[in-house]
Order: structure tokens, then sequence, then C-alpha cells
């Protein structure tokens, strides 16, 4: 298998290493970083790769790069542990910087997410989820699993302060959908949910649920579609319920939480 080297795949990947705080720093990739660019996973380890033979970046893979199918990284035997830019990769960024690949002036723009878009539109655009209605669903999912962690005094609040936060009219309406889905459309689970004791489970369970019960697209992962509701659900509530609910999440879901 062989690849044609894009310019705007690697820009992109070199745009993200700089962004980081330090060298240190994950990478963090995600499906919305190449909105338009026709690519995926196994092309994107492909890019990394040349850059890394290139000089431009040194990178640490875990598996074999090159596999059995020539020098290309095969996706399901590849993961990238870390990567940093060499100086010749920030002199290459600094020059595609200043003349960006033509590439990416084409293909879909993309919206970026504020605190004032509807709740469900930025669960979709951070969640990588093409449906309005499997972003409610998932939705729903997500505060189930999450209200099972929570006492239900603490749940209640977040409800009552849902309920009551907005003060504009125009937004009222969205944020009253918004509680309804937090405390369940489904009578009986709403119900369950008032009387049931807090549940303990690990951060496994947690997106495991959110697989399972979720029903979720081939477009994004569990982690991804938590990390979206989070960051909507935030942008609704008080920071002090913020902080009180990250108490009732097991670790990497608490992580998730905080940095959404």
């Amino acid at each position: 298998m062989t690849i044609e080297l894009k310019e705007d795949i690697a820009y992109i990947l070199l745009k993200k290493m700089s962004d980081r705080p330090s060298s240190e720093s994950a990478l963090s990739l995600s499906a919305t970083d190449f909105v338009g660019r026709n690519t995926d996973k196994s092309e994107i380890l492909a890019h990394l790769d040349y850059l890394n033979q290139k000089g431009y970046i040194n990178a640490d893979f875990d598996g074999d790069a090159y596999a059995n199918s020539g020098p290309n990284p095969l996706p399901d035997a590849v993961e990238l542990e870390a990567v940093e830019l060499t100086p010749s990769g920030k002199k290459l960024f600094q020059q595609m910087s200043e003349n960006p690949p033509e590439e990416l002036q084409s293909g879909p723009s993309t919206e970026i997410a504020t605190k004032d878009m509807d709740f469900l539109k930025k669960v979709m655009l951070k969640g990588n989820i093409s449906s309005i209605y499997d972003a409610r669903d998932l939705t729903e999912v997500v505060f189930r699993t999450m209200r099972d962690l929570m006492t239900t005094s603490a749940a209640d609040d977040v409800a009552t302060e849902l309920h009551t936060e907005a003060s504009h009219t125009d937004k009222k309406a969205a944020q009253e959908e918004v509680a309804f889905l937090w405390e369940d459309s489904n009578p009986l689970v709403r119900l369950l949910s008032k009387i049931r004791p807090a549940l303990k489970f690990d951060d496994d369970t947690f997106f495991f649920r959110i697989e399972k019960e979720g029903g979720l697209p081939k477009t994004t992962g569990p982690q991804t579609v938590v990390k979206a509701v989070f960051s909507a659900t935030k942008d609704e509530l008080s920071a002090e319920k913020v902080t009180e609910i990250a108490e009732f999440m097991p670790g990497k879901v608490r992580q998730l939480w905080e940095e959404a």
C-alpha cells in the first residue's frame, strides 16, 4: 500500500504539534481536525511516519510501523506514543504557514462551536455526529450515565439549574429541552433515578454504556461523544455546579469533564 503525500494533511499535523503548550503534551487528534480532507487513520499515520523518516518530527510508534505490507504503518498495528517537532520541522511549518497549502482553501467549511450555539448543534459539531437525532439520543445516554454516579439531590440540583439559569426568552426553550434530556424522556428511567442510590463504576463501564446504549455512529467514538456532551453541558451550568459534578466522576471521565 502506498500513499500520495498531501500538503494539507502534513500542514495540519505540523500545526497541531506546534500549537501544543510543550513537546511533552499529548498530540490530540480528532476527526474534526480533518473535516473535508477525505482522509483516515491509516493515511494520517503514514504521513506521520513520512515526516518522522525525513527528520521533521521525532515520533515514537508503538507496534511495527512497517508491518508486512511495505513502508506505511497499518492502523490496527500501530499507535503513536509520543511526537515532537525537530528544528527542521519547525522551519518547515514556518515556511508552510507563510504559504499555506491551496487545498486548505477547498472543501466544506467547519463551524466553530460557541457558547451561544444551540446545545445539540454543539454536541453534533464537537462529537462528529451528523444527525440531530443521534446527538439527542447520545446526550440522553451520557446524562443517564452521569446521573447514575450522582446522588439524587445533586442530580435534582442540576435539573433545577438547567430550568432556571436562562434569562433570555429566545434561549429558554432550548434550555428547557436540555433540562428535559437531563431528567430523561423515559418516564420509568426518570422515576428510578429519583429513588435509586448513587452507583459506583469505573471509566470502562462509563464508556461501555455510551457505546452500547447510545448506538454510536461510525464517525465517532465514546470518548469523543462524552467530551462533546460535557462541553455543551458546562456552558449551561454555573462554575460551582461544574465543580460539584466533577467530584462524582471517575478518573478518565473526570479528566474529560475538566478538559471539556
